[in-house]
């Protein structure tokens, strides 16, 4: 409430703004309202926090462009753009404080320091294109202020919230004259629907689709009335419909119309019915009979975005396999499986020798649809990468959440983006639990190029089910489902998720608990520390922590073991 308090006392200034002042020019916009300490701190801010999150070659070119195009945003003159290169190439690190505070002591934000998030917002979407690096920096400035996340997204919201109130103000006659437009604009969109699935969403600047009601309401909220102004152009429009896919049909708009190598079913089901400036998909990783015979069932409580999706896929072959899960586990078999796990998780010995007679006996049951599924789930990974990477989902950031195979998806998903090019910017975190793919470090490597969030590994060393599918490959073989990654990253976040995952089913059955444990927002979840800036829940910091204890107490196993094999 007191984000909303906060902009709204803002919006009607600004909106009787963009409403009496026509084509003439807006107040100044709130970066350059500052000072020009307050300007220069400002920008060193955002160059330093750049080179913090995106280091490395691979992010050179999009520092440089965004820190030289901020500094034209701020006013600021040219000869300060040589320090701001600087900041952003990964000097005066030691300065953030400093900057902060002088930062702060801005008169313009003493009572609202807010303006700050709203600029950066601004200036992320001034052409239509929300790269989620733009969303991470937003987060990540806004921390520092001690400004909280659900803040942005108010901000992010407030283009919708600002189309609804627009319409409740319309004149009888302009509702009359706009709802004559949009029946001969309705058979339009339904065929450009069409089009743009089928042309991969090469029709995206033909219309605005939900973007054209935005131009005619509401933008002058956040970009002010000369920037509404443009966004209702023809070429406004475009950029406005960009952010939000081919003709506003975004995922929902794309189905397979024919089969894609050996995959026989892709699809986007919504979970939700909103619209939002970054989108979440979710992606189930089998099916059973009953209450999780769907694939949106997991995630009924998650409200990570106003905007989500679950990928439908091979339901055939996950439902096989589900079935198979519910042999193998409703029985005998659970216990000896169970006691098997002393001898073999525990000790961290895990070959096809070790495991009992009467487990390996009925293997088959479960091997063939694991197999299946494991080949199937690495090529609609691949599939999706390439969807996302034509921008069906528009120009808006997108997370990616997944279990069981369904983080395997997402796993092949992120490896594919990653050997293609302009596959930056699209993906904002992804959360992977009990993801039966390879756990060493260096193949996770590539994942840090396409992520510009986190990267977050959910695991269960007692997940016996896991390690015993894995019971053919080397002694060697690191399972990302079953330990931490130890990739040296700031985006990768281990959890260990064994106080609340028993066995490999409990990803499905616990998930409401799980999302919670990871920090992800559920629908009964509300947020739990104001200011903090924070992704994680207290109960997501103590599973952070207790893999990070976990991981280093393996360490120095390891390094007195080999001193001692040295002796």
């Amino acid at each position: 409430m007191a984000a909303e308090e906060k902009w709204e006392g803002r919006a009607p200034e600004q909106h009787k703004e963009a409403e009496l002042g026509g084509q003439k020019e807006p107040r100044a916009l709130p970066g350059r309202q500052l000072g020009e300490p307050g300007r220069f701190a400002y920008a060193a801010l955002c160059g330093i926090s750049l080179a913090r999150l995106f280091p490395g070659n691979e992010q050179s070119s999009f520092r440089t462009e965004f820190i030289k195009s901020f500094v034209k945003w701020l006013d600021l003159p040219d000869a300060v753009l040589a320090a701001m290169t600087a900041f952003a190439d990964g000097l005066g690190g030691e300065g953030t404080e400093t900057f902060t505070e002088i930062l702060l002591k801005d008169p313009i934000l003493k009572e609202n320091p807010l303006l700050i998030t709203q600029d950066l917002l601004s200036f992320s979407l001034r052409d239509g294109y929300y790269d989620a690096r733009a969303r991470v920096l937003i987060c990540h400035v806004s921390s520092l202020l001690k400004i909280p996340l659900e803040d942005l997204e108010v901000l992010e919201e407030s283009l919708l919230e600002s189309l609804k109130e627009q319409k409740e103000e319309e004149s009888e006659t302009a509702e009359v004259s706009r709802k004559k437009k949009e029946r001969r604009k309705k058979l339009k969109r339904y065929l450009l629907i069409g089009l743009a699935t089928v042309g991969g969403g090469t029709v995206i600047g033909l219309t605005g689709g939900l973007a054209a009601p935005l131009v005619a309401a509401g933008a002058a909220t956040i970009i002010g009335s000369a920037g509404a102004a443009a966004l209702g152009s023809t070429a406004g429009i475009a950029v406005m419909a960009s952010l939000f896919g081919a003709a506003g049909a975004g995922l929902t708009g794309y189905k397979m119309k024919k089969r894609v190598g050996a995959i026989e079913e892709f699809e986007f089901l919504p979970l939700t019915e909103g619209k939002q400036l970054h989108i979440t998909i979710a992606i189930t990783g089998w099916l059973c009979t009953g209450k999780y015979g769907s694939f949106t069932a997991p995630w009924s409580s998650m409200l990570h975005s106003s905007e989500q999706y679950c990928l439908a896929w091979e339901s055939k072959y996950l439902m096989e396999l589900g079935n198979a899960l519910d042999s193998l586990l409703n029985g005998f078999v659970n216990m000896m499986a169970q006691e098997a796990l002393k001898f073999t998780v525990l000790s961290g010995i895990v070959t096809a020798l070790t495991w009992p007679a009467s487990l390996l006996t009925v293997a088959s049951v479960i091997d063939n649809p694991w197999g299946v599924c494991l080949h199937r789930s690495a090529e609609v990974g691949k599939h999706l990468a390439h969807i996302l990477l034509s921008r069906q989902q528009g120009h808006r950031p997108v997370t990616l959440i997944g279990f069981s195979l369904g983080a395997r998806v997402i796993y092949f998903c992120l490896q594919e983006m990653a050997q293609e090019k302009d596959s930056q910017g699209i993906i904002e975190d992804v959360v992977l639990l009990g993801a039966p793919v390879e756990g060493e470090a260096k193949h996770w490597k590539a994942l840090t190029r396409v992520v510009s969030g986190k990267i977050i590994n959910g695991y269960c060393r007692g997940d016996w089910l896991l390690s015993f599918v894995y019971r053919t490959s080397s002694v060697q073989l690191n399972v990302a489902g079953l330990q931490p990654v130890d990739l040296d990253d700031r985006r990768m976040v281990n959890m260990d998720l064994s106080s609340v995952v028993n066995g490999h089913l409990d990803y499905m059955k616990q998930m409401d608990t799980i999302l919670k444990a990871v920090g992800i927002k559920t629908k009964e979840c509300q947020p739990e520390e104001k200011g903090s800036g924070s992704l994680f829940s207290p109960q997501a910091k103590k599973s952070q922590r207790a893999a990070g204890s976990e991981a280093r107490g393996e360490e120095n196993t390891r390094k007195e073991e080999d001193e001692a094999g040295g002796e």
